[in-house]
């Protein structure tokens, strides 16, 4: 096969015109492309005149590849890369392993156990998709929280509440295998090429459902509404965990534990700090809002003339800045056409957090605004310290909001001019759910955080024609765009002060998204398979 890069396509082009640019290309009659198949697929809008996609794709000629190679001489024509996975040499075990979540990472981390002939047993403290879009829409609508099942917790983990978005800034071969597993499993079949490939959370249930099904009929077990509530450690080695059901517990023997457990599981961290054996460190995360505009505003600042092409969508964007402060600020789980909704997981609290449907129709775009902090700012050193920091504004959202998970909103014009904001009757109208109350950012926000918002708000309006629209809103607190503690291990992914311990994903601090989360479930796994041989 041979990989050819840069193809520029107008939007609406055929895949019979994508053969003859691939052909061209090579320098070939287009008769000799046996096979063609998209790779990634972009979008460049430089010129707003003439806003065209970017297209890589693999082919396969009737020909001598080799001699095309070395006769056409172009750095985008190359010899194609195998984008395969397989499962790893293994063996058995004598006691079956265990999965703590059943977000990304224990997902992909059991469905690799589970096609091993492991049988995971998978413990997850929420409930199924179909239970937990119950909780959810009764929180949203009722402002009843459920603490054990909503936005955070469940089957999917925080990503099944989300745009589903599925790029990574990382490298690995493994991301080919989790884009092909998703749509295997019923996701987009975009989502192999496309260069921001998103899922949409009105798809994402039954994907995350049908890889719960494969890992049942290979053997595993899925149980929801299940908490670990103990890890046990004999001789510096795992020896079992118990975990609660319905308030009855049961222990469960093992000797290999994957700690998938999400970045909002603090009773968990709380829980494993407690047992002293377990090294834990805080860790830098973001702090911020949800800044809010018309879609159209920012289809037409992107795509120009073009903004609302059927084939372009609705378009994103991905901003940052250093500031002089030393903070950096930037948006983060951009959802175009999407949704601010309560992401909270504790009662008391207000947590925000952006979410889309595949088709990105909504009348509002979204996406955090977030500013970096360290372990410097939280007041202390202790490891969990960063919740400590995160629960104080999320009660102090509560309280701005009126006690009833309203989130406080300013709009932006008044964060920009120090004043608070009365009335919501701008251009911009909120879309988060449960409500809204007009306010004040800096009642929930410590000051340097706001004026951090504030300045890079200013900057990037100056890259992004109408991002400091006055009339834009902003919704807090967005608190959990990462964990703030990190789980130590060693570079085998294993704890290194008890054996058969495997901290992962983004709740142990080593992942940030869900393409991220599931290769590094993946790796853990491919670990526990080594130790099986």
């Amino acid at each position: 096969m041979i990989r050819i890069s840069d193809i520029s396509m107008p939007l609406h082009y055929t895949d019979e015109a994508l053969r003859r640019a691939a052909a061209k290309k090579l320098r070939t009659d287009v008769q000799t492309l046996k096979k063609l198949a998209l790779v990634k697929r972009s979008v460049d809008a430089r010129k707003k005149q003439d806003v065209r996609f970017v297209v890589t794709v693999d082919v396969e000629t009737d020909g001598n590849e080799d001699k095309l190679l070395s006769r056409v001489r172009d750095s985008h024509v190359t010899k194609a890369p195998k984008r395969t996975y397989a499962i790893p040499p293994h063996g058995t075990l004598s006691q079956r392993p265990v999965v703590v979540g059943f977000g990304p990472a224990g997902m992909f981390a059991g469905l690799l156990l589970a096609r091993a002939g492991l049988r995971p047993i998978i413990l997850e403290r929420g409930g199924s998709v179909e239970e937990r879009q119950a909780a959810v829409n009764t929180f949203w609508q009722m402002r009843k929280l459920n603490p054990s099942c909503n936005v955070q917790f469940g089957e999917g983990g925080a990503g099944t509440f989300s745009d589903g978005k599925l790029n990574t800034g990382t490298k690995d071969e493994r991301i080919f295998f989790v884009l092909q597993t998703l749509c295997e499993h019923g996701a987009p079949e975009d989502i192999p090429f496309d260069a921001k490939p998103h899922v949409g959370t009105d798809k994402l249930p039954q994907t995350v459902r049908a890889i719960r099904e494969e890992i049942k009929s290979l053997g595993g077990e899925v149980r929801f509404n299940t908490q670990m509530t103990d890890l046990l450690v004999k001789n510096n080695a795992v020896c079992g965990v118990v975990a609660e059901t319905n308030g009855v517990n049961e222990t469960i023997e093992t000797a290999h534990v994957i700690l998938a457990i999400g970045h909002s599981a603090r009773d968990t961290f709380k829980m494993l700090f407690e047992k002293s054996c377990v090294p834990m460190e805080p860790k830098p995360f973001s702090v911020g809002a949800r800044i809010e505009h018309h879609a159209e505003t920012i289809d037409r600042a992107q795509y120009g003339d073009f903004a609302g092409d059927p084939a372009l969508g609705a378009a994103d964007y991905k901003l940052n800045v250093h500031l002089e402060n030393g903070r950096g600020v930037y948006t983060f789980c951009m959802c175009p056409g999407g949704y601010v909704v309560g992401a909270a997981s504790e009662t008391g609290s207000v947590v925000t957090n952006g979410m889309s449907e595949y088709a990105r129709d909504g009348q509002n775009s979204n996406a955090a605004l977030l500013v970096g902090i360290t372990p410097e700012d939280f007041g202390s050193a202790h490891p969990l310290a960063g919740i400590a920091f995160q629960r104080k504004i999320e009660r102090a959202a509560f309280e701005a909001g009126g006690g009833a998970y309203s989130a406080p909103c300013q709009r932006v014009g008044d964060l920009l001019e120090n004043r608070v904001t009365t009335a919501l009757n701008g251009s911009v109208q909120p879309t988060y759910r449960p409500g809204v109350v007009p306010g004040d950012l800096r009642a929930v926000l410590p000051d340097y955080i706001c004026d951090s918002m504030a300045e890079g708000i200013r900057r990037m309006g100056r890259r992004l024609k109408g991002f400091d629209d006055p009339d834009a809103l902003l919704t807090a607190p967005e608190t959990r765009s990462s964990s703030p503690v990190r789980i130590l291990r060693n570079e085998t992914r294993e704890c290194p002060t008890v054996r058969g311990l495997f901290p992962c994903g983004e709740g142990a601090g080593y992942a940030g998204g869900i393409t991220s989360a599931a290769v590094d479930g993946l790796r853990c796994a491919e670990e526990i398979l080594k130790q099986s041989l």
